[in-house]
């Protein structure tokens, strides 16, 4: 156990430390890195994954070699260039940011004359690529948010290029997921060869930790809502069938169907080549496809999300047959219908209600961030929120056509106590700037180990948080929270598994490698 942070070594004088607290885990984690090896660290949100980069990039500037930071957008290189310069007590000027935005050629002199690079992969890839930039000289890679780390993301060329110079790799991430051959994938791409995994209950972490009261609140549909999917669900249940019958689907009916199962169907329909057979498969699967992500909006989401996306379907220029049915079917017709004029009259979804009652009762002039999935329930929550008196914004990316500069507005505002409640897409999980809060509230649950963790990860760092979770009976919100506690689960019992492989092939090559 520490008691300073110059105990770890000469380069540690590099750090601004003074105020700083020496943690367990963090130490833990930096003397591990230490030793040189290619290292995932696993870490819940706000536990200071960067401070423990920091001491590692000291540790490399003290050999005299440059250090890279690698995270995957621009706000957030932006953010850790900030951090980075804030820690770091090396000579002004030898910490740079390369975007992008920065023409080729001074990125080429940037990177000459700088020993401690933040950038975004994209850009770094491309310059390694043209032969702009060189990894000679380069002593440490750190990619953050390393669970991006697969398939052909910028990330892995760069890896490449690490492993090919012997140059060590840091991965950091809030959770690498629970897929088994992705994780290994990463691991692979990163030439890992030793995990630090901790979450909020590991002996060396527990004491840092002010903790967090995890609620789950479960809510009926409603009757305007459980009278609508009456009447969608044997229609969505129809068409299934007669992708069943002809052996597209494996389920008869939409309940207890993932929806992962959907996108096997599409590609099992573009493999077949008859075309009779082929355009009743499609007319079907289209139709199934469309209402029944209209039925889990109604169900899960609300109302407006609902009409929203009928809405949309009928706004479109060319429709498919499926989609042409769907709009002409006069059942579905009075639905939109029922729930237009339920709306009108202040209906929405139970979750809504639920949602204002507890943020005036139980959190009351508090920070909280409300998660949910889609721009249209974002909009109605933000403005049920503001009408019933609660101070909410909604915080909605690029996509949605929200420029960077208004979104560091918002997360600035409500630094500043502007406003209460951030409503957020997925947005707010990953990486940025957003300040310690309450409260994060699930507004329905998500079926990934990574975003859970993320969101989670919002609260509970300096003072005592709140999460709750706002499931609807009966629909597919009791599956997704029912996945995400496995999932999570399963993603530290894999990275357990991989640790103790990693160690003990280590250890056998440490072995051989005396006896040479």
């Amino acid at each position: 156990m520490l008691e300073r942070w110059d105990e770890l070594g000469d380069y540690a004088r590099l750090v601004k430390t003074e105020g700083l607290e020496v943690r367990d885990y963090q130490a833990n984690i930096i003397k591990t890195i230490s030793s040189g090896k290619n290292t995932l660290v696993v870490l819940p949100t706000g536990l200071g994954k960067t401070l423990i980069a920091v001491f590692a990039a000291a540790r490399i500037l003290y050999s005299e070699k440059k250090v890279v930071f690698l995270a995957p957008t621009k706000p957030l290189s932006e953010q850790h260039f900030s951090s980075i310069s804030s820690f770091l007590d090396v000579e002004s000027g030898t910490i740079a940011l390369l975007t992008g935005e920065v023409r080729s050629a001074r990125r080429k002199q940037i990177w000459e004359d700088s020993m401690v690079i933040v950038a975004t992969p994209q850009t770094m890839a491309n310059d390694l690529k043209s032969g702009n930039v060189s990894l000679d000289g380069v002593g440490l890679v750190i990619f953050d948010e390393c669970h991006r780390s697969i398939g052909r993301y910028a990330y892995t060329y760069v890896a490449e290029g690490c492993k090919l110079l012997g140059i060590q790799i840091i991965g950091l991430t809030a959770s690498p997921g629970s897929d088994r051959k992705k994780i290994k994938e990463l691991i692979s791409i990163l030439g890992i060869r030793t995990i630090e995994a901790r979450t909020s209950s590991d002996l060396d972490v527990a004491p840092y930790i002010k903790g967090k009261r995890m609620r789950t609140i479960y809510v009926d549909k409603g009757d305007t809502i459980s009278r609508i999917e009456r009447v969608i669900k044997p229609d969505v249940d129809k068409h299934l069938m007669k992708l069943y019958q002809i052996g597209i689907s494996q389920f008869k009916g939409f309940d207890g169907m993932p929806k992962g199962r959907l996108i096997e169907m599409g590609r099992a329909i573009d493999r077949i080549e008859a075309k009779n057979y082929k355009f009743g498969a499609v007319f079907n699967y289209v139709y199934v496809l469309n209402l029944s992500h209209a039925l889990d909006l109604l169900t899960t989401e609300g109302l407006f999300p609902f009409c929203s996306y009928m809405d949309s379907l009928a706004a479109r220029e060319k429709k498919s047959k499926g989609v042409a049915s769907i709009l002409n079917n006069e059942e579905i017709s009075k639905c939109v219908e029922d729930a237009k004029s339920a709306l009108s009259s202040g209906e929405e979804h139970p979750k809504i209600h639920m949602l204002v009652d507890i943020l005036k009762n139980d959190f009351a002039g508090k920070r909280a961030i409300i998660f949910a999935q889609y721009r249209s329930t974002i909009k109605k929550i933000t403005d049920v929120l503001k009408n019933s008196g609660i101070l909410a914004e909604a915080f909605i990316g690029k996509k949605d056509g929200v420029t960077v500069s208004q979104q560091n507005a918002t997360i600035s505002d409500f630094r500043n106590g502007k406003f209460d409640v951030l409503v957020s897409t997925s947005i707010g999980e990953e990486g940025l700037d957003i300040p310690i809060v309450d409260a994060v509230i699930f507004y329905e649950p998500v079926p990934s180990a990574i975003r859970n963790i993320q969101r989670k990860g919002r609260t509970g760092r300096i003072r005592f948080g709140d999460v709750v979770v706002l499931v609807t009976r009966g629909t597919k919100d009791e599956t997704y929270l029912m996945v995400s506690r496995m999932r999570e689960k399963k993603m530290m019992e894999i990275l357990e598994e991989m640790k103790y492989k990693l160690d003990r092939n280590d250890s056998v090559e440490s072995r051989q490698s005396r006896l040479i």
